[in-house]
Order: C-alpha cells, then structure tokens, then sequence
C-alpha cells in the first residue's frame, strides 16, 4: 500500500514539472559592449628610401711602420692603443754608431771643400782653386815670355834655340792648366759624392727614431727594448682612426641607386640605440664575381673615438629619389609569430587585416600590402581587438 502511494505522488510531480516547463520564456541573449578604440586615416606620402644594408668599419690608413736601419732597440716611448700625432716618436734605435758615420762623411766633405776653395760654402768656380790658379798664372807667363821671344826672334835678335824653348814652356805651361783645370773638376764631382754620402749618413742618424707616418692610434708594438732589428723589421701599426671608412655590401640589384655623395646612417652593437651618420665617397668599379655585390665605402667622423676599425654595422643608403608610400602609425600594427596585422575599421566593427611592412618613418611604419589609401585602422587597444568586434571611434 504505502509502494503505490509513492509511486502515485511521483507521478504528479513530475507532470506538473512539465507543465511549468511547456509554459517558461528561453533567457535573453545580451550582446558585448563597443570597444572605444582611436582610428587613423591612411596616407599616401612621399618618403626617402633607403637600403638596407651591412658592413665592417675599417681605419681611414693603417701603416706597418718599419725600421730603416738595423741596430739595437733602446727605448719603446709608445704602447698598444696610445694616440700619436704625425712625426711621433714609436721606438728608438742605438745611434752611436751612424752618427759616427754621419761625422766622418761631413769630415771627407769638408776636406774636399777646403781643397776646392769653397769653405765659404760658395758656388763652384773652377778659377777659384789653388792649383788651377796657380796653373793659370804659369800658363800667361809662359805666353808673355813667348811673346816677347817672337817679336826678338822675327828681328833675328835671338837664336832659333831660345824661340824654340820658349814656344815649349808655353805648351807645357797650357797642357799643366788644363791638368789643374780637370783635376779640379774630377774633385768637384768627389765633392757631390761626398756630400750624397754626408745626406745618407744623416738621414741614417734620423732614422735611428722611427716616427708615426701620421696622427692616429698605435695598433701593435711589435718589438721590445733590447731587441736587434735590420731593416725592414715591423716596429708597430698606426692606425688612422678619425675618420673611419665602414666597407658596406650592396646587392647587384640596388647598385643603380647608389651613388657617391649618398647619406649613410648606421649602427653598432657596442653601441645600442646610438646612430651615426657618413656619406658615401668611393665605390668599386665592379661587382664581386663570388656575390654578386658591390663595395661602397662610406667616411664617417669619429671625433669622440666611440667607433672602433672592426666593428658590425647596420647601415641604411639614402636612394637617390624619393618614392610614395602608405603610411599608418606604429601603433596601429600589431605583429603575432612573426606576421603583421592591422584592423580596418568599417562602420562600427573592425576586420582584422594582414599586411606587409615596409620601412619605418619616425612614428610612422609603411604598408606595401594590405590597405589602401583612405582606409581607417584602429590605433589603440589593438591587443584587445579581434575580427569582428564592435568598436566605438573616440
């Protein structure tokens, strides 16, 4: 009995649930608030272009400077990376025994100058020396006596035996001149010789200091105090370090658009966020078999020395013409795995676009696919945004 009254009230309950059920309203569906998000018109405007492009600095000059003479090292006055102004001094070589040399050489020459008569140090006339002069004076002697013997023997007041010894005085007094005469040229030309040998031995003592060919930076000293060098021998390396060169490679395809004069702007690594500026001066007359690119080389000022010969850069090469381009602000491009995406706002939604960029102008990125001229792009809370969403411009 007390089964079929469960069984009973069981069954009204459930029929009343299903009367309520035929009789209840499906619950409203509420749609998600506008998103308020600011939008940019995009613009069509001319821009400089660049190409991108990478390179090594390198030092303006770079000299192995080498000793001249061959002697012992006595004083190294300069070490890695000390400045040097042109002339410097980079090591010292004994000089005791070419300034020996380079004294004699000036005795010898000084000995044929007095011989010569020219230790006034005056120009060089062969009248002037000793012996020609002394030739000379014999030689006017001998004509007067022979003169004087022509008129007395053509009025038959002397012999033919003393005319005839007086014409041979005469020519042996003319032949002792001109022995006088060249003897004195033949030491002229020992003269010169002498004093060549004086210029060499003075330029050997100078060169007992070897000196920085110009102003720059000691790259390597590669003797010691003590050593023995000849010549030939690498002392150091002096670089030139203001300005720099930065050797850049341009692909073949751009050459045509780069030119001497070009602006170039650039980056190091050693220096982040920093940017440096030089200008194009020389470039290879021919593209590399092995790459296919051209080397430009750019001058870059390094005053401050922050720039060192070695380092990678990342350089931009102004074209020689502008071009127009779609500009949208850099906030309005959002970038996921590598793809970038803008959202275009039509009406009160937005439709998430892919795009291709280009280069970036201050604030500004360049679209080179995606938009069109006058398309409106969202340029905040583009996090938050998706395909789709309503939107309230602000």
């Amino acid at each position: 009995m007390l089964r079929s009254r469960s069984v009973v009230l069981l069954a009204a309950l459930t029929a009343a649930g299903c009367r309520a059920g035929a009789t209840a309203e499906p619950p409203a569906v509420t749609e998600a608030a506008a998103l308020a998000v600011s939008a940019s018109t995009v613009e069509a405007a001319p821009i400089a272009r660049f190409i991108e492009v990478t390179g090594t600095l390198t030092a303006q000059e770079s000299a192995d400077v080498a000793a001249e003479i061959a002697g012992r090292i006595e004083a190294t006055p300069v070490e890695r990376g000390s400045g040097v102004g042109a002339g410097a001094a980079l090591v010292r070589i004994a000089a005791t025994e070419v300034e020996a040399q380079a004294r004699e050489a000036e005795a010898n020459a000084a000995q044929i100058e007095a011989r010569l008569g020219l230790a006034g140090g005056g120009p060089f006339d062969v009248t002037r020396v000793p012996e020609v002069a002394s030739a000379q004076a014999a030689r006017a002697l001998a004509r007067a006596d022979f003169e004087r013997a022509r008129t007395l023997h053509a009025a038959k007041l002397i012999a033919q035996a003393e005319f005839d010894q007086r014409s041979a005085q005469l020519e042996s007094a003319e032949r002792q001149y001109d022995v006088a005469r060249n003897g004195a040229e033949q030491q002229y030309q020992s003269l010169l010789a002498a004093r060549a040998r004086v210029t060499v031995a003075r330029k050997a003592a100078a060169d007992t200091v070897v000196r920085a060919p110009f102003a720059g930076v000691v790259g390597e000293r590669f003797v010691s105090m003590g050593d023995y060098v000849t010549r030939g021998t690498k002392v150091a390396s002096v670089m030139r370090v203001d300005p720099l060169r930065v050797e850049l490679t341009v692909p073949e395809q751009y050459v045509a658009a780069v030119a001497a004069g070009r602006d170039v702007t650039f980056t190091v690594d050693a220096h982040p966020g920093a940017t440096f500026t030089g200008q194009v001066r020389y470039m290879s007359p021919s593209v590399t078999a092995e790459t296919r690119a051209l080397i430009v080389e750019a001058i870059v000022p390094n005053g401050k020395g922050l720039l060192k010969p070695g380092f990678f850069a990342t350089a931009r090469i102004a074209q020689v013409a502008s071009a127009p381009a779609l500009l949208v602000p850099a906030t309005a491009v959002r970038t996921v795995a590598g793809t970038a995406r803008v959202f275009v706002v039509t009406g009160d939604r937005v439709e998430e676009r892919v795009v291709m960029v280009g280069q970036t102008v201050d604030t500004r990125v360049e679209i080179t696919d995606g938009l069109a001229a006058g398309d409106r792009v969202a340029t905040s809370g583009v996090a938050t945004l998706a395909d789709g969403v309503r939107v309230v411009v602000r």
